[in-house]
């Protein structure tokens, strides 16, 4: 009998829902979310869809549901308009990892990061934050142009 073992130790990371790719696709290639919350279910020993934002939802509506005390994983999809008057979309990959969340979080966040990044290929760029200003609408404007 064939299955899948999973470890609960912090250094081994967790796997990924099998919705995640499917989830990201509708986001990437259909423009259905403006964003996705991924979180880490500790009893699944996975990481799982927390939550889609609609396509009117703002940025502001976005950071709203990062957690001030725990980590989070996020996909964005960030519209603006370049220099050229040109309407364009770049995809970032947001780790989520606010100073005061608590160590075991963050060691299976870090642990687990490779793992949903895998999962979600075709995303433009990553941000490491642990605090709002590191995430703040500005940083994404500077590293799409």
């Amino acid at each position: 009998m064939a299955f899948m073992r999973t470890h609960s130790n912090a250094s081994s990371g967790m796997g990924v829902a099998p919705n995640i790719r499917d989830t990201f696709h509708e986001l990437q290639m259909k423009k259905a979310f403006r964003y996705v919350i991924f979180k880490i279910e500790e009893k699944q020993k996975q990481v799982v869809v927390e939550k889609t934002g609609a396509t009117t939802e703002s940025y502001d509506d976005f950071l709203a549901c990062l957690p001030e005390n725990d980590c989070r994983y996020a996909i964005y999809d960030f519209d603006f308009v370049t220099g050229e008057n040109v309407q364009k979309s770049k995809i970032f990959f947001i780790a989520w990892s606010p100073s005061t969340s608590r160590i075991r979080a963050k060691m299976l966040y870090s642990t687990s990061k490779d793992r949903i990044k895998q999962e979600l290929d075709g995303f433009h760029y990553e941000i490491q934050a642990t605090d709002p200003s590191e995430v703040d609408l500005e940083v994404l404007r500077e590293r799409a142009h």
